[in-house]
């Protein structure tokens, strides 16, 4: 409902009982620290969601295989906050580990793998590493090709990703090829009044005034 601060302090008064009532490093408590972590993260307080899912973090890595799918979410948790704080090889150093482990706990073609790939595209995207970015953003789309209907919103969430790699190094022509893609997607998946739909427009009359 994006109420977070009524979120936070019902995830906050969970933390306190599960504190009195667990052993300290129970499983639960990493859960509650991944819960206050995430609303801190969506009120745009990295600092807050930063100390939350590496204390959460923490606990999982005693409890946990060093390979569990969990320990993969916990970096990426953290990895999206880094990316938040512009601090973009650290996001890049715990994205990478979130699929190394993925690759071993998960099925090679398995969604997160691709979510992963994106989000490793992004953090080179915005460190200016364009040939890395496009590849890893390829990759991300490999998979979503075998696991996702053919309109789904990932897919458009790809090929926007795609055109301003090109963009970003001058090919244009490649990148309203795929931002076309991406527009015909969501044109078709999203309401019409979703500002996808509207971003990817902008993308589009961005491009063409450089052709």
């Amino acid at each position: 409902m994006g109420e977070y601060s009524k979120a936070l302090s019902s995830y906050e008064r969970s933390l306190e009982i599960r504190k009195i009532a667990l052993p300290p490093n129970h499983p639960d408590l990493a859960a509650s620290y991944n819960n206050t972590g995430l609303v801190y993260y969506n009120m745009g307080e990295c600092s807050k969601a930063l100390s939350s899912y590496e204390r959460s973090f923490e606990i999982l890595k005693l409890v946990l295989p060093p390979n569990h799918p969990d320990l993969a979410t916990s970096y990426n948790n953290i990895g999206m906050v880094y990316d938040n704080m512009g601090e973009y090889s650290k996001a890049l150093s715990s994205y990478e580990r979130s699929l190394e482990i993925q690759k071993i706990a998960l099925p090679p073609n398995h969604p997160s793998l691709a979510t992963s790939c994106n989000n490793i595209g992004l953090a080179y995207y915005n460190m200016g590493e364009y040939s890395k970015a496009l590849s890893s953003y390829e990759r991300s789309l490999e998979i979503r090709k075998i696991v996702l209907p053919p309109n789904h919103p990932l897919f458009a969430n790809c090929y926007n990703n795609i055109g301003l790699v090109y963009y970003n190094i001058d090919e244009y022509s490649k990148a309203l090829q795929y931002y076309e893609k991406a527009q015909e997607i969501w044109k078709k998946s999203l309401p019409s009044n979703h500002p996808h739909i509207a971003l990817v427009k902008t993308n589009i009359e961005d491009v063409k005034k450089k052709m």
